[in-house]
């Protein structure tokens, strides 16, 4: 006996059918957000004031009163400080893609992962898996990717914020955005969010790893490494935030990777802004001291930082490297991020596929 054809008012569809004008729908795959930062979308003064506004407005980022920190961030700070950081961001710009290096990082990274598991070198179930960018701060925004991989069949999504360490103002406001995001949606997707992996064994020896291979190829031997992370105000930590205990934690698990001593590998935090008091021993203080004690050849990496960015490439590789330099220095380098260097995609496999277990 033939099978009854269904009605012209509906289509078949896996347990039941759909009206012929209903909208399409794709389920079924999983989707993967990898979130950096964030970037500006070019070295111009009006791209940086953009940029800059809505980082610094961010109430995760600056904990001020909005009655003091206001007239501050627009009369000030938005007036005079997009000149100068538009030129430094000149200095490191991806003239090629005419976009900043963190954004082309990020991009490479997402589609490196999307091969590893399109391959299936990351097990079965990987053609189910849909990778995508965002920035929290810029574009492509978190709206957009988590929007774009639902249009692609995706109804659980992994969201990564690509902070090793947590902290309020980087890991929780990338949570903040995504749940304003779905505030929106009529259909959400399911989310997870990625752990912080300050300690996670992929990640420190990826660390190590890149570590090794980068003092190889330098032209020196250096006489101390220094672990620069950035700062966040003091104030953070004496109202809880772990960020500390975990850029701690990495520094002396990595130290230990090593095999070396906290005098052969200290750690300190760099970028500070205005007048709070922000977490010590600082970056820039400590390349002075050293060059000032004796130390003739330095290399500093930034294992709080995911991929090479501003505060790497110009702050580190060009700023500090003058300090070290002025100071009776000889020898500097800033080593590279992971990047999405062979150790920094195996150490982001690893994470990623943790994660999704149960969901392919």
């Amino acid at each position: 006996m033939n099978a009854p054809v269904p009605p012209a008012s509906t289509a078949p569809r896996a347990g039941g059918t759909l009206p012929i004008n209903h909208p399409p729908v794709l389920t079924r795959k999983v989707g993967v957000l990898l979130v950096n930062l964030g970037t500006p979308e070019a070295t111009d003064y009006w791209s940086m004031r953009a940029y800059l506004k809505e980082f610094l407005s961010d109430r995760r980022v600056i904990e001020t009163s909005r009655w003091i920190w206001w007239p501050i961030l627009n009369l000030i700070i938005l007036t005079f400080r997009p000149g100068r950081k538009g030129k430094d961001y000149a200095s490191i710009w991806n003239k090629e893609r005419n976009e900043s290096p963190l954004k082309t990082t990020t991009r490479s990274q997402a589609e490196k992962l999307a091969e590893a598991f399109a391959s299936g070198r990351l097990g079965a179930g990987g053609d189910k898996v849909v990778v995508e960018w965002a920035m929290r701060y810029g574009k492509p925004s978190i709206q957009s990717g988590i929007e774009g991989l639902q249009a692609r069949g995706c109804d659980r999504i992994l969201i990564v914020p690509l902070y090793p360490q947590y902290s309020a103002a980087t890991s929780a406001t990338v949570c903040d955005k995504a749940f304003e995001a779905l505030a929106k949606m009529r259909w959400q997707p399911s989310i997870r969010v990625a752990p912080p992996y300050y300690d996670d064994p992929a990640y420190i020896e990826a660390l190590a790893q890149s570590l090794r291979n980068s003092i190889a190829e330098l032209d020196f031997e250096p006489e101390v490494l220094l672990a620069s992370f950035h700062g966040v105000p003091k104030s953070y930590l004496d109202k809880g935030d772990p960020y500390h205990c975990h850029c701690v934690k990495t520094w002396r698990l990595l130290r230990e990777s090593m095999g070396m001593s906290v005098e052969q590998f200290p750690m300190s935090f760099q970028s500070r802004f205005g007048p709070a008091q922000w977490l010590k021993p600082f970056t820039d203080e400590t390349v002075k001291s050293l060059a000032q004690s004796g130390v003739r050849k330095l290399a500093v990496l930034t294992p709080g930082f995911s991929a090479d960015c501003l505060e790497t490439l110009e702050e580190i590789g060009v700023e500090n490297a003058e300090y070290f330099h002025h100071a009776g220095g000889q020898k500097f380098a800033a080593l590279p991020c992971l990047n999405d260097s062979p150790e920094g995609m195996v150490m982001l496999e690893a994470l990623v596929s943790r994660e999704l277990q149960g969901w392919i």
